[in-house]
Order: C-alpha cells, then structure tokens, then sequence
C-alpha cells in the first residue's frame, strides 16, 4: 500500500513511503519517495540508507549513495528539480544484499558504484523508466527479493542477537549477547564489525540514542526517558545526545518544532 504524505499533481512536490513485501522483511524497514524544493535529510543512525537520486527528466543522477551506521548525526542534501527513493535497511540485511562488509562503510556516505557495482546502474535505470510512485516501489521490491536469493549468507545468530538489541533498545548487556550466540568475545566482535558495522557495545549505544531520540522528538521529559532508555540521568542523556548529534536536547525539541 502506497501512503501519500503530501499530494500534488507536481511530481516534485509529492512524497510517498510503501508498505515492504513480506518476504523482504524484516531486513528492509520502509521505502521513502520524496521530491520538491530543496530538502535536507537527517540519516537515521541506526539503519542503512540506500539512496537512488534522479532529475526532473529521470535521465540525471542526483546524490545517489550508501550510508552505513553512523556514531554521530549526519545531513545530506536533496537538490531542485530531482525525486529520490530511499531504501532503509538492517545492517544485516545490508550486509547479505550488498556483498560488502558493513565497516567499510560505517560513519561515511559513500557512491553506490563501488558498493553494488554493476547492480547499481541496473536498478537506477530500471527506476529511471517508472512513471508512478507503485510502480517504482514495485521495481525495488522486485530487485531486492532476486538480490535475496544470490547475495550471501548473514549469521542467524548474529540477526538474533541484534533483534535482542533493537527490542531492548540498546540495553541489553553485551554478556548476553555472548551467551546467547555462543560466540567468544572477540567472535561477537568479529561478527558485529562485519556484519552490522560496529562493534557491539558502540551499535548497542547508537540503538540506544536512537530511542532516545524517538521519545524526545514525541515530546517527552528528559528524566523520564533517561529512565526508559538507561540512561544513568538526565546528565548522562544530554552528553550522549550533545556528543552523537552535536546539538543538545533543548535545540533538538526547537528543530523538532
């Protein structure tokens, strides 16, 4: 199901996001279809972004790119005149249908090109062509699921260990991580850094901000989501949040509006 968030006859001026197909969950979080005057996007931190950026005609490519986990906020911009897909994603999922280690591209904003080769070009074509909002989210569910069945193989232990980390909010201790994957301390590394693109006390805290972030953009207090989201106080929250954003929680609330 297509939901429109603002609807124009202007293709520029309509935004859109898509229910995933089944078989693609829970590794694929949402799609986004978003043009209009000049925008700048705020990445979650916790997924990674693939963006497919077009120009009014379809033929220019505009700021296409691969945007893995990231420690710290980051903004990228859209131009005039252009549309673009977003395809957030897992890092596990990620990391089985890119083909590429999720590290390599933790903290950066990278061009496609490298990351899916020629897979890149052969989908951005594809979308190029499409003439309506289903039509393009039909392209991307069509492309992902054959990705799906040739890309390699991702740990089920470490999905399950991850899923813990999204369902606890980041609080879970690392020690359960371990026992619960059965994996050596430096194993769990390993498999984390590759997998989802940090280590797993970092992706934990990024899992945890994220939350955080959610609830204070909803309007709640700082003491009580320090307390929801483990936090030690409200101290504690407003130095992770100045650290990982650059912004404190009172200039957050005002961006929030």
């Amino acid at each position: 199901m297509v939901h429109d968030v603002r609807a124009s006859h202007d293709l520029y001026r309509q935004a859109a996001q898509m229910d995933i197909h089944p078989r693609l969950r829970p590794g694929v979080l949402c799609y986004r279809g978003h043009g209009g005057p000049p925008a700048v996007t705020e990445l979650r931190p916790d997924a990674v972004t693939l963006r497919l950026g077009f120009g009014r005609t379809g033929e220019r490519e505009f700021t296409s790119f691969v945007a893995g986990l990231s420690t710290h906020a980051r903004a990228v911009p859209r131009p005039a005149e252009s549309w673009a897909l977003d395809v957030l994603l897992e890092p596990w999922a990620a990391f089985a249908l890119f083909g590429t280690a999720m590290h390599k591209i933790t903290d950066s904003v990278v061009a496609p090109g490298p990351v899916l080769g020629t897979r890149f070009q052969a989908l951005h074509g594809a979308l190029a062509t499409a003439t309506s909002w289903p039509e393009r989210f039909a392209v991307l569910d069509r492309t992902l699921s054959g990705w799906s069945t040739t890309g390699q193989a991702c740990s089920p232990e470490l999905v399950r260990a991850w899923l813990t980390v999204r369902r606890t909010g980041g609080t879970v201790p690392i020690q359960h991580l371990a026992q619960q994957t059965g994996w050596c301390w430096r194993r769990l590394d390993y498999r984390f850094r590759q997998q989802i693109g940090l280590a797993p006390k970092t992706a934990a805290r990024v899992v945890r901000l994220r939350r955080a972030l959610v609830l204070l953009a909803r309007g709640g207090g700082l003491a009580d989501i320090a307390a929801r989201c483990g936090f030690s106080d409200q101290a504690h929250l407003s130095r992770e949040v100045k650290t990982m954003t650059g912004r404190t929680p009172g200039q957050l609330v005002a961006a929030y509006g």
